[in-house]
Order: structure tokens, then sequence, then C-alpha cells
């Protein structure tokens, strides 16, 4: 084993340090009986370089503003940014490593964002982590257009990704490195751990395209390292050169060895996803002159030496903060900005809001379009853009000019039909916690977005998802643009708001609500077609908007209560109207919000939706699931148990029964089952 320890630009301390890297990551692994061992062993060499000589991070301060990012995206190889994080003194203690993938510890199975000091996002979902990375070099590339000068220059950190086979066979890879290349984000260094191994075993059964070339033609910078995983120095120089280019981004293309050190298992796929075994790592340790006896040990020297990060790093933040504190002189207004950007104060100003004529019927996907135009030009930290789609999802403001090569400071981001990296990269600005990040699609493609919407729900990313066309009123485009399941599966993801306004003043204030509060991701369902718009001064509770649903018609001791979202509110307000004339008391209540609704306490909940009424009826122009918890058991459902069908939008509604007709028969038939 001896010629495993000869790697040009390593001394014999810096492969004690890889050797220690790879020891903890193993043992970790086994600890667990559970795990993936042989990325970090075959990376463990670079990932030293990269972090020890030229990461500027300070361990002391994880958040600090302007220090590089590493983003794990093979985030199955977690153990290898745990053990870094330990041995480079951040606040992961060696207890920790021990404890790794059990119950509360803060070494989970995969990095997650805001769970571990020093992990930047969340990733093991295989992809999302270079999506993400673009998203973060698109924030980095837009605060430093706004608040850099020629003397000083607070944002000028880089990107660096380890990402692996799996991140590169995935789709979502190429969409957002297609869109980085475009964009030329210099800023952005992807290390591709080129092992030629997966699960399944030789990635050869079924992958041999020439990643450096789908690179190159991407519009990157590509640099490939050869030397059999050893050559630290040639790793080292690419790291140099990709940090001094310019309009492109780099992809280094490093030649490792999955399982690295091992006898048994090195260039194999049993090293992939499965513990070593203590024999294995026995042998192993014995080969490189470790007590094979003993576990989870770090070298006094190992321990002296990468635990200087520390004291580099705070050097290098004061350095930094000396700069700051000048350039804060130097640009009082400017500085203020940013105090209030960390400090998430979002207060949008009253008479910045939009109110709406209720004499003119307005799509609330139009009325989302208005609300912007009104508020981005006092929000210059939010970012907005369409997967190509923006004409109809209206979500471009006047004013708003394209982020591009050329242009730095734009506020739009033109996705192209990326819908899937559009979510991760929108995740991938947020976490700049800095900058805001919005983006349109059809409702229908949120499936292509929903990896990217589950992670940021997991993480809880203030990421806005904006989709429009939400039910059979997409009309003649027909049931493949339909979504009348979709509302249903958003709603099915813990932590994430899902909003259907049921008029251009609703949809006002689910702006003024997601752009307040940052607590998660939200999720819009907004209408194609025109919808009456409601008269707040004739329907005062609207002001309880926030509280996610609120009585629209008050009853005293209703007879029925309808329940509606989104464009069926009009129906359901049409049908109160007709049961009064019948002398039926409906109280109508509308149900924007779902999640912010079950957020409120039980006196409220009573208030809307009383308990002692038992004869309901739900009308939303989208299938049942999720309504019964609404609807009880003598509830009725006006809605859709199918696909859809091309066809105008009203006859669409006409055909499958979505009338206030339908809804008085419902009351009707649960008032009788009641």
């Amino acid at each position: 084993m001896a010629e495993l320890m000869k790697s040009t630009g390593l001394t014999s301390l810096d492969q004690l340090c890889v050797q220690t890297i790879r020891f903890l990551s193993m043992e970790g692994v086994q600890a667990a009986k559970s795990g993936h061992p042989g990325m970090p062993m075959g990376m463990a060499a670079p990932a030293y370089a990269l972090w020890t000589r030229h990461l500027r991070h300070n361990p002391a301060d994880p958040n600090w503003i302007n220090r590089d990012r590493f983003v794990l995206s093979a985030g199955h190889g977690s153990m290898l940014i745990y053990s870094l994080l330990h041995l480079c003194g951040y606040d992961l203690p060696l207890e920790e490593l021990k404890n790794f993938r059990q119950w509360a510890s803060k070494t989970p199975g995969h990095p997650e964002y805001g769970h571990t000091p020093g992990v930047e996002v969340t990733t093991g979902p295989l992809g999302q982590g270079i999506a993400n990375a673009v998203g973060m070099a698109i924030a980095q590339k837009y605060l430093a257009d706004r608040y850099n000068t020629a003397d000083h220059k607070p944002f000028d950190y880089t990107i660096f990704t380890i990402s692996g086979d799996g991140c590169m066979q995935e789709g979502i890879s190429g969409e957002a490195s297609s869109l980085a290349g475009h964009l030329g984000l210099d800023n952005l260094v992807v290390i591709y751990d080129d092992n030629e191994i997966t699960i399944d075993g030789a990635t050869s059964l079924s992958f041999s395209e020439d990643v450096a070339q789908r690179y190159r033609a991407y519009g990157w910078n590509v640099i490939e390292v050869v030397g059999d995983g050893h050559d630290i120095e040639a790793f080292d120089n690419a790291i140099e050169i990709a940090r001094a280019q310019t309009d492109k981004p780099t992809l280094i293309k490093f030649r490792s060895h999955i399982g690295y050190g091992s006898p048994n298992f090195v260039n194999t796929h049993t090293a992939h996803g499965a513990p070593l075994g203590d024999d294995e790592i026995k042998l192993i340790k014995k080969n490189f002159g470790w007590d094979p006896d003993k576990s989870f040990v770090v070298p006094d020297e190992v321990a002296e030496h990468m635990g200087g990060c520390k004291a580099k790093g705070q050097a290098q933040q004061a350095d930094y903060q000396r700069m700051f504190d000048a350039w804060a002189k130097a640009n009082p207004q400017l500085a203020a900005e940013l105090k209030d950007a960390l400090a998430e104060k979002g207060a949008i100003e009253p008479d910045k809001l939009p109110t709406f004529d209720p004499a003119k019927p307005l799509a609330t996907r139009a009325a989302s379009g208005k609300t912007l135009e009104a508020l981005m030009p006092g929000m210059p930290l939010v970012v907005g853009g369409s997967a190509d789609l923006t004409p109809s999802n209206n979500t471009w403001f006047k004013g708003a000019e394209n982020f591009s090569k050329a242009n730095r400071g734009g506020r739009y981001i033109r996705y192209g039909v990326r819908e899937h990296a559009m979510g991760a990269i929108m995740n991938g600005i947020a976490v700049s916690k800095i900058v805001r990040p919005y983006g349109g699609t059809f409702l229908v493609f949120a499936d292509y977005m929903r990896p990217a919407i589950r992670v940021a729900a997991l993480s809880g990313y203030p990421t806005i998802f904006v989709f429009t066309h939400d039910s059979i009123g997409v009309g003649e485009d027909g049931p493949t643009h339909q979504p009348v399941e979709t509302v249903a599966s958003l709603r099915a993801i813990p932590s994430l708001k899902v909003f259907r306004p049921a008029d251009a003043n609703e949809t006002v204030r689910m702006w003024r609500y997601m752009l307040t509060h940052t607590d998660g991701p939200a999720a819009t369902a907004l209408t194609r077609q025109g919808l009456p718009v409601l008269d707040p001064a004739k329907y005062p509770a609207m002001k309880d908007f926030d509280k996610g649903a609120y009585v629209l018609i008050q009853a005293d001791k209703p007879d029925v209560l309808l329940l509606a979202t989104g464009s069926e509110v009009q129906l359901a307000l049409a049908a109160a109207e007709q049961l009064a004339g019948e002398g039926v008391k409906a109280q109508v209540v509308s149900m924007p919000c779902w999640e912010l609704f079950e957020a409120q306490d039980a006196a409220y909940k009573e208030s809307v939706i009383p308990s002692s009424v038992k004869a309901r009826v739900g009308v939303e122009a989208g299938v049942r699931l999720g309504w019964d918890r609404w609807l009880g058991t003598d509830g009725e459902f006006v809605g859709m148990d199918s696909f859809g069908a091309s066809a105008p939008f009203k006859t669409c509604f006409e055909k499958f029964g979505i009338t206030a007709d339908a809804v008085v028969a419902a009351a009707k038939k649960s008032m009788h089952s009641a």
C-alpha cells in the first residue's frame, strides 16, 4: 500500500491529514452500519487541498457573508464534508461523527441546510447541488454588481461544488450547466469526481458520453486532471486557473478511485453504498501504519494543522471587516439597505399595494403581474424570472432588465425551457439570505420542478414558485395542460404554503404575505381566465387573508357551509345567493391557503368552520384529495374526478359540472345527509 500514499503535491503531514479524513469517513459509516464510504475515500485528497489551501472560510463564523461556498452535490458522500467540518474547526464535535445517521445528530445521512454548521444547502437528490451552485453564483454576481465599487468589494466569493457521475447523469445538471455557461458564471467551479462507479456497477453499463466535451459545448472552461487520482499539484493548479477564469464557469474533471485505499473494494460498486466491514477497515489501517484497533483517531499534528483553518479564516474575515467598514462609511445608503436585508426587514408600505376595481374582472395571473409592477421598483433585492413563459405568467415587471453575462444587475432571469433547473437555481439564490427569488411557469409543470420544491420545503428556503394556468380554466390547451391534481399534490408537501387566491385583491394580499415572510417556500396557483373582483368594502373579512381562510358571507346559525378556493369562490357566492332565495342560510368561506389556516388557533378555526354545522360543500376545480379534512363525513365536493378536456374554459366548467347550480344541489344533498 506504500504506493497509495504517494501523491504529487502532498507532504507527509498532508498525507496524514488525508488519511484521517478517509478513516473518519469510513468509520462513521461503519458505526452507523449505513452510508457511502467510497466517495469520501476517493475524494479525500482533493477535498483536503481545496478546504485548506483555496477555500476562503471561517469556521468560527459559518455565516460570514463573503465566505467561499462549498456544495457537496454528491451528498451521499456526506461523511466527507462532516470530516472536513470537524477537522477544520467548525462546531461539529467528534461525537457527532460517531453518531452519523443517528437520531438528533448533526450528521444526517445527507447534508441538510440549517442543521449542520457549514453546510450551505441540502443535497442528496443528485444534481440538485450543481443547480443550487448555479443559483448561488447568480446571487453573488448580482450582489457584486449592486454593492461592489472600484475601491471596495464586499462580495467577491467563489462557489465550489463536488459532483459525481450521478449528478452528471441527472437531467437537472444539464439544464443548470447549460444556463451557467450561457450566463458566463466565472465564479462557479464544479469538481467532477470521475470515479466511473455507480450503485449498479461501472458507469459503462449505461453512460459512455464524454462529459468534458459536453461541458465545453455548454461554454465552460474544462480542465482535465490526469495522474490517476494522485496529482494534487495539478489539482491545485486547476483551482488557481479556475479562479482566474473570466466569462466562463469551470469544470475540473478529476479521475478518482472510489474506496481509495481499500485492498478488496477499491474501484468497485461495493464501496459505493455500504459499510466496508470491520475486517476491511482494520486491514486498511494496518496497511497505512495505523493502529487497527483504534477508531475515530485524530492525530495531534492533524488537529493542529487543519484546525489552523479557524485562525486563518478569522484573520481573513478581520481583514474583510476593515474593508467592509470603509465601504459602509463611503456608501451609507447601500450599507443600510444591506443591513436591513440581513435582518430580514421586508416591510411593504401600504400605499404601494395596488387596489382593483370590482367592476372590472381580472385573471389572478394578471393581478399578480400588476402587483409586481407596483412593488418591485421598491424591492431591489427581489429578482424574478420565468421558464420561457414570461408573457403568460406575467412575471416580468416594467423596467426589469435581463440578468445576463453583460448585465449582472438585471433583475429578471430568462431560465429558458428548464423548469427543473429553475426551481433548484432559485433555491441557490435564496440561500444567499439577501436576494429573494421568484420564478414562474404553468402549474402543470410543477411536476418537472417537484424535487426542487420538495427540497425547498424540507430546508425552509424562502423561494417563491409562481404557477399560473391553474385548472380546467386553461381551456383549449386540453388535459395535458390542465392541472386537476397538481394543487392537491403540492399541498401534500410539508412546510410548503400553497396559495390559490379568489380574485385580484386576494392576489395582492398573497404577494404581501410572501414577500414579507421568509420562513419557507410558497407556491401560487393563479388563473388564466378573468374573475370577478371582490370588493373589500363589501367583504371586510378579507383583512384576515393572512389567516389562510376567512368568512366572506357570515350566516347566523348557518344551514350549510360553502368552502371554496380560487376561481370557484365566485361559484360559492352565487350558490349562496340562490340558496338564500330558497330560505337556506349558507356561510361562504374563502380558503386561499390551507397551511396558514391550519396554523391558526382552535377558536379562530371554529369561527370560520363551526363544528356544529355538518352540512358542507367543498368547491375547487381540481380533485377531491385533501378536502375531506374540511368536509367531514356528510360533506359534498364539487370538482374534478377525471382529467380535463380541450374546449373553451366555460364549456369545460359546464360539462364537468362545476357550476353554481351544482353547488346548490350539493348543498341540499349534504343538508339532507346531515
